[in-house]
């Protein structure tokens, strides 16, 4: 049946292209361009200063400073930060560090992105007797294609580029990582040798078994301990267990049970296991809840819209922007945010479907439905009710694309082979398309890192994006008095304080910039507002005293 295949009766990799190119079929040389176009589209990034959460968290960060203050390990994000002190161990504050070991997180969640591409369509649903093509080797195209739309797509640079979001990169590479462990050790338990000169080799298979089930559970701790966002991984192998393996339930579930505690894991981190459980209920609470400013129904209903501009982001990179200026949604008949409700229930919806489609209506239907699934478990620990002060970020992305990216890989391969009747043809005119785009991808994400270059050029790209947004004028503010330029500093803070009055970073910095050069009085003026905002801003405090006493004294 024609529809069975989504390239053909022959695979993408094992037709006649593939005995005439096979050196381009081989896993290492597809992992050597991975890393290429990898390091291409970053070349630009090894120079890029520490920028805004940077400060607090590295560079005035004084626990990096020394190794043992990394040792019992503490904090929700343990992992992540004791990574940052190896950074400084090594090279300081010298920025290339970091960015290098971000990019080489980023190329290797890449190349895990391709194994589990691979070992999916080599489970027991693509396996005979529907003998999917998928199932013959072709996967490798697929594999490789999702890799690299991955590695060059413009929406990971603030991933990657931004140092401090090595926090996401590398719990997603333990959650990938601790997810392709699961699958190996599962599908290991399917090896079985026979006959008695084959006992060595079955006590092998049995150390490596138990191997690759450790390293998952490792991993997956791991994850826990770098992001919050890890805490949807044992969903996530749950969901897997039961859409691509097979086997007794209860043995199934046992497998599971190591995993799904370690869920337990980041709501530990946050309230400890040494305190009386009505307190540590409502230090839960509190942690699941970054700002009182937006209520939780208001969020929700915010993320609806949200979690449409990210698909469109993901669909189309334009306009990306460190700090976006969106609406807080309160009414449920609000029209865009029914609309975008309605519109993420229909994708729902269809992953049901596909769910549950025969597998002769069309192979891959369950991976489809499997990375929709992804897409939507992935993002909801920062996309549901768990208020964050900013509504929208794109490194929240950096997880979830994945699932759109696989969709989008197999529907564009399953699609041209319907258009296009002739196989090889079909492959050609496929494998050329998923690679102009990746170019351009590649070019929006090395312009998108090019904004990155210094703190000016950054925020002056928020401000144009976001002209109504308090923080970015006030933000460039600080870059243009950084380098001297009073007056456009004075000008930005004054925006800022116009857009929000009761701003008293503002107010400060303000002041600061009066002082530097010379109007001392309307100095004075901006820190005491400060001090009337916020009574215990300590740096306004000794700056008002600092200019009286020195008024004093003349």
């Amino acid at each position: 049946m024609q529809s069975e295949a989504i390239l053909n009766g022959k695979s993408l990799i094992s037709s006649g292209i593939s005995s005439k190119w096979s050196l381009f079929n081989k896993p290492l040389v597809h992992f050597f361009l991975i890393a290429v176009v990898g390091f291409l589209v970053y070349s630009n990034t090894f120079h890029v200063p520490f920028h805004f959460d940077d400060a607090p968290n590295i560079v005035e960060n004084y626990k990096l400073r020394d190794l043992s203050n990394s040792w019992p390990p503490s904090g929700s994000r343990w992992f992540g930060f004791l990574t940052f002190a190896l950074n400084y161990y090594f090279g300081g504050l010298n920025v290339t560090g970091y960015h290098i070991v971000n990019l080489i997180i980023h190329i290797i969640n890449a190349i895990l992105i391709y194994l589990l591409v691979t070992l999916t369509l080599r489970t027991p649903y693509f396996s005979p007797p529907f003998n999917s093509p998928l199932a013959k080797g072709g996967y490798r195209g697929v594999a490789l294609f999702s890799a690299l739309l991955f590695v060059a797509h413009p929406i990971q640079t603030q991933a990657v580029t931004y140092i401090v979001q090595r926090f996401t990169s590398l719990a997603t590479m333990f959650y990938l990582l601790s997810l392709i462990m699961y699958i190996k050790w599962r599908e290991s338990r399917g090896q079985r040798a026979e006959g008695k000169e084959q006992k060595i080799e079955n006590r092998k298979l049995h150390a490596t078994r138990y191997t690759l089930y450790a390293v998952s559970l490792v991993s997956a701790i791991l994850a826990m301990k770098t992001k919050e966002i890890a805490f949807t991984l044992p969903v996530i192998i749950t969901l897997y267990e039961f859409m691509f393996f097979e086997g007794n339930i209860k043995k199934r579930i046992l497998y599971l049970i190591p995993i799904l505690l370690t869920m337990l894991i980041i709501p530990l981190s946050f309230i400890g296991i040494d305190k009386p459980i009505g307190d540590a209920i409502g230090e839960l609470r509190e942690a699941a809840q970054e700002t009182e400013e937006i209520p939780r129904w208001s969020y929700l209903l915010t993320q609806f819209r949200v979690i449409v501009t990210y698909i469109r982001l993901l669909v189309l990179p334009i306009n990306q922007n460190l700090d976006y200026n969106y609406p807080i949604y309160h009414p449920f008949f609000n029209p865009e945010v029914f609309l975008s409700l309605l519109f993420l229930l229909l994708i729902f919806a269809f992953s049901i479907y596909l769910l549950y489609a025969k597998r002769y209506t069309l192979s891959a239907s369950r991976f489809l439905s499997f990375g929709i699934f992804w897409f939507f478990i992935t993002l909801s620990v920062e996309s549901s009710i768990i208020p964050i002060r900013d509504v929208i970020n794109e490194h929240r992305l950096y997880l979830p694309s994945l699932g759109i990216i696989i969709i989008f890989v197999l529907t564009t391969f399953y699609v041209l082979r319907l258009v296009i009747r002739a196989p090889l043809r079909s492959l050609t005119i496929t494998c050329l398309l998923l690679t102009t785009i990746i170019i351009a991808l590649s070019m929006a994400a090395y312009q998108r890192n090019a904004v990155w270059q210094d703190e000016m050029s950054l925020w002056e790209d928020v401000v144009r994006k976001s002209p109504q947004k308090a923080k970015g004028h006030y933000n460039l503010g600080i870059a243009y008095y950084n380098k001297g330029l009073t007056d456009m500093a004075i000008e930005h803070y004054q925006i800022a304080l116009r857009l929000k009055p009761d701003y008293a970073e503002a107010h400060y910095n303000l002041g600061v910039t009066y002082g530097r050069i010379g109007l001392l009085d309307k100095a004075i003026k901006e820190y005491q507002t400060a001090l009337r905002l916020n009574p215990g801003h300590k740096l306004s405090e000794n700056s008002l005293n600092r200019i009286l006493q020195t008024q004093k004294s003349k």
